[in-house]
């Protein structure tokens, strides 16, 4: 599902047209978005999100969407994961969490909720119908600029999200969370090792190069805590 590129139509050879007013980190990001294949390759697609391959890249080495499965992203909008998901589980169910507005998607359950608030993991299980099979999530907090800082702010968005799959996921459920190398993440491994059968780190090509970013996917949960009150 990875993009290509044909002769005389690679996006790396459009240049960037300097716009009066332009700040020098717009004009960096749009200069990276124009030569990017994977946000081509989404347009074409139909993707909401050159994050879409991210989530196909992993599924592809993991198999952790499952055909008929109840699957629930987390910090889903713009709603790439969410698109690849549904492809994913065919006639199974996908439910889409953001803390904001996200349009709606043929084949989604959208919700427009905090994963911090005490009853998201009520909320998801009482609108997805039952438990997960398996929980995604590609939160990220606004950027600081500050590597440490952002860093712990991912950290403390993963373990909320962590929480919410304790509480939500069947036996035999995965996990697949988006961290930061920096070391803070550890003491989450642990959790997860003590959770699941298997934890592994994976960067997938879409990710760019320069970032920091990777994932944790963790499979086969081993917990089955009480059904959180509804």
């Amino acid at each position: 599902m990875a993009p290509s590129s044909g002769r005389g139509n690679d996006p790396t050879e459009r240049r960037l047209k300097p716009k009066r007013g332009r700040k020098p980190s717009s004009a960096r990001w749009l200069a990276r978005q124009i030569s990017d294949l994977y946000v081509t390759a989404a347009r074409d697609e139909g993707y909401r999100s050159r994050a879409a391959f991210k989530l196909s890249e992993l599924d592809d080495r993991f198999r952790f969407l499952k055909q008929g499965g109840l699957v629930v992203d987390l910090g889903a909008a713009p709603g790439g994961w969410t698109q690849v998901a549904i492809e994913r589980v065919g006639r199974g169910r996908v439910v889409a969490v953001d803390i904001n507005q996200m349009a709606p998607l043929d084949g989604a359950i959208v919700l427009e909720l905090d994963a911090m608030a005490a009853t998201a993991g009520a909320d998801i299980v009482a609108a997805a119908g039952g438990r997960a099979d398996a929980v995604l999530s590609d939160m990220a907090p606004a950027a600081t600029g500050h590597r440490a800082t952002d860093h712990l702010r991912v950290v403390a968005l993963c373990e909320v999200a962590h929480e919410v799959a304790q509480s939500i996921l069947a036996p035999g459920g995965a996990f697949v969370v988006k961290v930061y190398q920096g070391g803070a993440e550890a003491e989450l491994l642990a959790r997860l090792k003590r959770s699941f059968d298997s934890v592994r780190h994976a960067k997938p090509p879409a990710s760019r190069r320069e970032s920091a970013e990777t994932y944790l996917v963790a499979l086969g949960f081993r917990g089955s805590p009480p059904p959180p009150a509804l």
